[in-house]
């Protein structure tokens, strides 16, 4: 029979899997009590909530979160970062951490938008520029090409405006050096 604590605590853990955008699941063994003090503040000062977290507890949350790929992230003693807003800021904020202060905790996983990422995949999304970064670099290029489409279609019209003023410039510079010629002489 579960206790009314393993029952909080899934309630819990179901209400952070069903909020969070993100969940980053670390192991923490190695790590001393004042580097997890130090890492839980700056994870709090950045928004993420960083909890040390019975697996068996996470399968049964997941399970009823609907979310049952977090189970591929528990392996071994483990700890999830859940943070909301955008995952990419909380991954690499948590990833930068553990590189500045040299910390034994290994990140295993993360999971966003119902899918794993491990390895590769996980590095990669470290490395990917920032929400904010990649919607000033799509706008920059739309513009390119707005203003390359806005230089095509006026080129006609341009040479159009050219071959019409033509004969009136020729003119001119014909009634100009008549007017030179007869104000010479």
């Amino acid at each position: 029979m579960p206790t009314a604590k393993k029952i909080r605590d899934v309630e819990a853990l179901t209400d952070k899997l069903l909020k969070s955008s993100v969940a980053i699941a670390t192991g923490f063994t190695g790590a001393s009590v004042n580097s997890m003090t130090e890492l839980r503040k700056h994870l709090r000062s950045e928004g993420i909530e960083y909890k040390v977290v019975k697996n068996t507890l996470v399968e049964i949350a997941a399970d009823i979160a609907g979310r049952p790929e977090v189970k591929w992230l528990l392996e071994g003693p483990t700890a999830i970062a859940f943070g909301e807003g955008d995952p990419t800021v909380h991954i690499k904020s948590i990833v930068g951490y553990l590189r500045a202060n040299r910390l034994p905790i290994i990140v295993r996983g993360a999971m966003l938008d119902g899918r794993v990422f491990t390895g590769v995949e996980l590095t990669e999304l470290v490395n990917l520029p920032s929400r904010d970064i990649l919607n000033a670099q799509f706008v920059g290029l739309l513009g390119g090409l707005l203003v390359r489409l806005v230089t095509s279609m006026n080129r006609p019209l341009q040479g159009l405006s050219n071959a019409l003023n033509a004969p009136l410039t020729s003119l001119a510079t014909v009634l100009h050096r008549r007017i030179e010629q007869q104000g010479g002489s």
